[in-house]
């Protein structure tokens, strides 16, 4: 026979709904606070309560620390205690002691009464979360509670409560007490006084629910609805599709007779719905769309700038039908289809083909056989606007191929000045990488050619200043090939690392030209000077003699004539001479590639009669890449009073 307890336990599962593992775990906690609460138990120390569902007994342990000497018997217990219970137990260990008092008390039990109560609501709060989160999507049946002006509340299955906000209901539609209205479930909220369910009756989603509710067909799969457009309270359109062939799926969502459709209507309250098949092209979709209305032709006009646009062309007593009243056909016919709409009647259209054929004469040849339909077309229009008479099917079968014929040249034009666009476009972009690409294959071959040496020496010994050094540092850099590393990229290698300026930038290219890291196999040219350059005579035979022999290079050389008359020479200096002729390849062998150097003596500026040896290279032997070939790079002097600018005789090589 069970008891008092067991019977109670069963029937709180039963009223309010909860697990018997929720309302056991319920009851223990509170058992175990009214425990705490009666004997003065400290909050750390661990308590805990079972109870047998079958006999409704409840027994409680409490831990206690194993100590030689104990001081308070409701958290400690001897050593000889814990041996009893453990006969391992040691000093310091904590030992589960059973303890069950006879009464707890009347302000315990009282406390665990609350307890309960308070744990039950917020299980069964949770409980109302976890179901109603999972019907979010869905339609439920719910019953008016109140009417407010800004919200209707609907008593849901069970004691959960829902609101309809007046923005969610349908225009027009009146509420009653006490009267059972279906409404989809929009969203649900976990607040502290239980789950928030907000619900909607103007939601396009609520006629998906009831269409899958109403046709088999689509509830397992067979019919698919593509999209849905909705004013709610007034009118509906709804797009669908057949996976399987040989089932008409108008048909199937509107029923024998309308009887599918018909009751989706009156749960609506009147409310017209369209079915309309879905169809891949996007032209004959638009024409659906717009029924009742009947389409005379369509032309798509997928504009990237202005956006996707669709003029359609109606008969001018459809007209009025296809717009719908304060235009809500052609609105739900846009929302319906993702495009935008452009109606006009067909005596616009024709006057506007015909206009563009007189003024453009590029027209009249794009039209072909369809220009044979001309004077039909004019005179259709004629006879239209002197008796008011509506067009025959012939007359409209020839509007229809003038119109788009003329729409099919100026859409030729519009594709080739965007493909043209486009062609500019990329052409524009592979301009792009091509320079990045060049300017990446620069930095690299700059990159490589930077010294060995120059990753050996460290920025101490640059002897940049110590602000500079200690940005470079904070940059990451440690030698100076770290710094030329970064002067690949130019200026804005070194100016975008924080802290370094123009001056700063300016003081590190000083410290490194003073290093002189430039690679003895690639010597740096030396620039021409302004002056009027002086073509130099080609190699002869005897100056090939006179480099061979190094003791005549080293002879003093004799002054020539000529610098008796400084002014005559300066004017023969100014005479260019023919341009010297590149060497081939073949004719200069390895050992000449080299740089070659002269000495040369050269009287002294301070007239001490002593002579000083010019050791500079004279001539450069460089391997031109655009010419294919080696030329000579020879270095020039002018006369002046400086021995670098010394005027000395020429000698060719």
């Amino acid at each position: 026979m069970k008891s008092e307890f067991v019977l109670a336990f069963n029937q709180i599962c039963s009223d309010r709904g909860l697990p018997r593992e929720v309302v056991r775990e319920a009851l223990e906690t509170a058992l175990v606070s009214a425990y705490r609460r009666s004997l003065g138990i400290h909050p750390t120390q661990e308590v805990r309560a079972e109870i047998d569902l079958m006999s409704g007994k409840t027994r409680f342990f409490v831990e206690k620390l194993v100590v030689e000497r104990v001081t308070n018997p409701k958290a400690e217990m001897s050593l000889e205690e814990a041996r009893a219970i453990n006969p391992d137990a040691a000093i310091g260990d904590k030992i589960q002691v059973e303890d069950n008092p006879r009464d707890l008390g009347r302000i315990a039990a009282q406390n665990a009464k609350q307890i309960i109560l308070q744990r039950i609501r917020e299980a069964e709060r949770e409980a109302r979360y976890a179901h109603y989160v999972q019907q979010e999507g869905e339609i439920v049946h719910g019953t008016v509670q109140s009417i407010k002006p800004h919200a209707v509340t609907l008593h849901l299955e069970g004691t959960a409560e829902a609101i309809l906000p007046r923005s969610q209901q349908v225009p027009g539609e009146r509420y009653t007490m006490h009267q059972r209205i279906r409404a989809y479930v929009l969203e649900v909220r976990k607040t502290g006084r239980g789950p928030q369910i907000t619900l909607s009756r103007s939601h396009k989603n609520m006629l998906r629910r009831l269409l899958e509710l109403e046709v088999p067909e689509i509830f397992n799969g067979t019919v698919e609805i593509k999209a849905i457009a909705r004013e709610a309270g007034s009118r509906s359109k709804v797009a669908v599709f057949a996976k399987q062939p040989g089932i008409d799926p108008v048909g199937a969502c509107v029923g024998m007779r309308g009887v599918r459709i018909q009751s989706i209507v009156n749960e609506l309250g009147g409310e017209k719905i369209d079915v309309i098949e879905w169809s891949p092209d996007t032209a004959v979709f638009i024409s659906k769309a717009l029924s009742p209305a009947r389409v005379l032709c369509v032309r798509l006009d997928d504009d990237p700038a202005e956006g996707r646009t669709a003029n359609v062309v109606v008969p001018d007593d459809q007209l009025s039908l296809a717009i719908g009243k304060a235009g809500q056909n052609a609105r739900l016919s846009a929302k319906l289809t993702g495009w935008r709409i452009d109606i006009q009647g067909v005596t616009e259209a024709a006057t506007w083909a015909l206009q563009q054929v007189n003024e453009d004469p590029d027209v009249l040849p794009a039209l072909g056989y369809a220009a044979e339909m001309l004077p039909t077309v004019a005179a259709a229009l004629r006879r239209h606007e002197e008796e008011q008479l509506p067009y025959n099917s012939e007359e409209l079968l020839a509007m229809r191929q003038i119109i788009e014929g003329v729409w099919n040249y100026y859409d030729s034009i519009k594709d080739a000045e965007r493909a043209r666009l486009r062609a500019e476009e990329e052409a524009r972009r592979a301009a792009v990488e091509s320079a990045r690409a060049a300017r990446r294959a620069a930095i690299e071959a700059a990159i490589a050619r930077i010294p060995a040496r120059a990753y050996e020496i460290p920025l101490e010994e640059a002897g940049l200043s110590a602000r500079v050094q200690s940005h470079l540092e904070q940059a990451g850099l440690a030698t100076v090939g770290d710094i030329l590393r970064h002067l690949a990229e130019g200026d804005e290698g070194l100016l975008k690392l924080n802290g370094i300026g123009p001056k700063s930038l300016a003081e590190i290219k000083e410290r490194i030209e003073a290093l002189r890291l430039e690679p003895e196999e690639q010597p740096e040219v030396e620039a021409e000077t302004e002056a009027e350059p002086v073509e130099e005579a080609a190699p002869t035979a005897e100056t090939e003699e006179v480099s061979a022999a190094p003791a005549a290079a080293e002879a003093p050389v004799e002054e020539p004539a000529e610098e008796e008359e400084p002014q005559e020479r300066e004017e023969v200096a100014a005479e260019p001479e023919e341009p010297e002729p590149p060497l081939a390849a073949a004719e200069i062998e390895e050992e000449e590639v080299e740089e070659i150097e002269e000495e040369e003596e050269i009287p002294d500026l301070a007239l001490t009669g002593e002579k000083k040896r010019d050791r500079r290279p004279r001539r450069q032997l460089v391997y031109d890449e655009e010419l294919g070939t080696v030329i000579v790079r020879r270095r020039r002097r002018r006369g002046g009073e400086d021995l670098d600018e010394f005027e000395e005789w020429e000698e060719f090589f």
